[in-house]
């Protein structure tokens, strides 16, 4: 296989693990988002309360849908999951090389830019051990799911093993509403580290990004900084919510939960 070919099927699996990731977060921020803004107002609560049958739908179809990204991510039966992003990148470390870059950044240009020389001299190329640390992250947050959110996707939302309320309360007793926000935060996180070493040459360094719902309230992000997709849906939800209801645009205190709301 050629090396154009190579670099195409890596781009094309890192573009699909992008939407999963991020149809992940966004799905599970928006169910949190309601419930929260809700719970501290009683105006928003009533309002939701005109269309109940609705707000339940929406709420209940976000859950499901954040659940059913999830799986795809960490199932490795799956076509496109994150053990085959990542294997893909450990057997071919060339598409991540610097004359690979380099012809990135030329593109169709017939000949490199001026620019370019400059630039490949900080350009990174990873070793093994780069993505032997990035595999034992997922490897971490994949036990993590196995134990505590797999059997919720697959006996409750993909096929219907549960059907008794003792049963849906026993599975959802394992969870935490921290967690589950810091796993799927983890996922842009990666996908940022990967798309920052194939395109820029950057090392592939997980950063932190913001997972907890009542900084992303308290403290919004000024204007101008890049929002990541779990920002952006909090302050859509909270903006629409508080306007719809009459109320100001303020950021209010969220209350405190441990479980995820059923």
């Amino acid at each position: 296989m050629s090396m154009k070919s190579q670099d195409l099927m890596f781009v094309h699996e890192l573009e699909v693990f992008r939407k999963e990731a991020e149809a992940s977060i966004q799905f599970l921020y928006a169910f949190f988002a309601v419930h929260a803004v809700a719970a501290d107002h009683e105006s928003v609560h009533k309002l939701l309360n005109q269309a109940p049958l609705f707000w339940n739908t929406t709420l209940g179809a976000l859950q499901t849908a954040a659940f059913m990204a999830l799986g795809r991510v960490f199932d490795q039966k799956s076509a496109h999951n994150l053990d085959v992003l990542i294997r893909m990148a450990q057997k071919h470390p060339e598409i991540f090389s610097k004359a690979a870059l380099a012809r990135r950044k030329q593109g169709t240009n017939p000949s490199p830019p001026e620019w370019l020389d400059n630039y490949m001299r900080d350009a990174y190329e990873p070793t093994p051990e780069d993505f032997r640390r990035l595999r034992a992250h997922v490897r971490k947050w994949r036990k993590i799911y196995e134990s505590n959110y797999r059997d919720i996707r697959r006996k409750l939302f993909a096929h219907k093993e549960v059907s008794e309320q003792v049963q849906t309360d026993a599975l959802f007793k394992k969870t935490n509403v921290v967690e589950l926000q810091r796993m799927a935060v983890f996922l842009g996180s990666l996908h940022d580290a990967l798309w920052g070493l194939l395109f820029n040459g950057h090392k592939p360094v997980l950063r932190p990004r913001r997972y907890s719902l009542k900084r992303m309230r308290d403290k919004p992000l000024p204007p101008g900084w890049i929002k990541s997709v779990q920002e952006h849906i909090v302050k859509e939800i909270q903006q629409f919510l508080l306007s719809a209801s009459g109320l100001p645009q303020r950021e209010p205190r969220e209350s405190k939960r441990t479980k995820i709301p059923k």
